[in-house]
């Protein structure tokens, strides 16, 4: 017996979404992954449709290193990993329209949001941001993002 019903609506929400973003069994999926990244468990980006699923990316360069300099500079580096996912799938920052920030300390916002505010174009997508216990490779930061192309 469902006992809440906010619940029920939770959830008729969440299978609309997916049938709006196109996700469907019958749909090709293809796979984005960066160089360097080819033995990880995961792909930096999927694209389902006109649809691109960014993986977390932290704020390492190409082999793997976390950004010296502190909160900016691992956004810096985080975004310009997002960039490097989206345009390998033939998409562009604009067309990115949620994003998910997870920082390991939640008083570092402020110095985040500078370096965000500086490099997503307008209009901004919509965005949580998070404070989680621990992330990988003991980063500051993790960014992951979802993006639609307009046909």
């Amino acid at each position: 017996m469902i006992r809440n019903k906010n619940w029920i609506s939770g959830a008729g929400i969440v299978v609309v979404l997916l049938l709006v973003s196109g996700a469907s069994d019958a749909q090709e999926k293809r796979v984005i992954k960066l160089p360097g990244t080819e033995a990880l468990p995961f792909s930096d980006g999927v694209i389902a449709g006109n649809t691109l699923y960014l993986a977390g990316q932290e704020g390492t360069d190409d082999k793997g290193k976390l950004a010296s300099g502190g909160i900016s500079a691992e956004t810096q580096a985080a975004l310009a990993n997002i960039e490097r996912v989206v345009k390998s799938a033939g998409f562009e920052l604009k067309d990115i329209v949620s994003v998910t920030v997870y920082l390991a300390d939640i008083h570092e916002f402020g110095d985040m949001n500078k370096v965000y505010k500086s490099v997503m174009p307008d209009p901004k997508p919509a965005r949580a941001t998070v404070q989680v216990a621990a992330l990988v490779n003991n980063a500051r930061i993790e960014i992951s993002a979802i993006a639609v192309k307009q046909k």
